[in-house]
């Protein structure tokens, strides 16, 4: 028997054929591989601004209050401000935890109120890794809905537009031994008993008692008449 050999015009036919089916397969391996990149580039990416977006966006709060990191400057005035001063004391907007970590190292049990879940996390990390976790919290949690009843110093890194507010909270919550540090901003009502700093590291300190006008008032005695 003869074997026949197929005509050029029918190669031609046939790798016509097969040379595009196999370019489609090679095509769909790239496009899935492709597909598996962007997959996870984009996972990467949205979990990084997961991570770093509250760092550098305001969190939702009442007042908007955007995370500006204390100065050191402004840590070693707040430092000043509570020389010779003991009891517990409370960040208002802790933000990264300096203040209450640098309170908690000169021997105060401090506390953090912070809104922002990452940055309240963060300072739990940087408590821990400064060894003074066991005199520090930090809670997540809006200020307008804590009382800060029972703490003798308070701390606060504040807007101008929430100061009015603020401050008939802390009149209202607070016993008259209290002092209240305010970062930035002052209070628009009281008289500070202290200021120290410049500019943006400028501190105010103001004693309650003298807010207040909740001294201690000498009694008068009225001699007793002889009848």
């Amino acid at each position: 028997a003869k074997t026949l050999s197929p005509s050029p015009g029918a190669m031609s036919q046939a790798l016509a054929k097969e040379i595009p089916q196999e370019e489609g397969e090679g095509g769909s391996r790239r496009s899935s591989w492709g597909l598996l990149v962007t997959a996870g580039v984009g996972g990467t990416l949205v979990a990084l601004y997961a991570v770093a977006t509250p760092f550098v966006t305001p969190a939702l709060r009442k007042v908007c209050l955007p995370f500006v990191p204390a100065t050191a400057a402004q840590i070693q005035n707040v430092l000043k401000m509570l020389e010779n001063r003991s009891g517990s004391l409370v960040d208002i907007g802790s933000g990264d935890g300096r203040i209450v970590i640098a309170a908690a190292k000169k021997g105060f049990q401090a506390v953090g109120y912070e809104l922002n879940p990452w940055l309240v996390w963060y300072s739990r990390y940087r408590a821990w890794r400064d060894g003074v976790h066991q005199n520090t919290k930090f809670y997540i949690s809006d200020l307008w809905k804590v009382s800060f009843s029972h703490y003798r110093n308070v701390v606060v890194f504040g807007v101008p537009q929430m100061m009015p507010q603020l401050e008939k909270k802390l009149e209202k919550e607070l016993e008259c031994n209290a002092r209240i540090i305010a970062c930035r901003f002052p209070f628009p009502c009281w008289i500070p008993d202290h200021t120290t700093g410049e500019g943006i590291d400028t501190v105010w300190a103001y004693d309650l008692k003298h807010s207040r006008g909740c001294e201690t008032k000498s009694l008068e005695i009225t001699p007793e008449t002889e009848s």
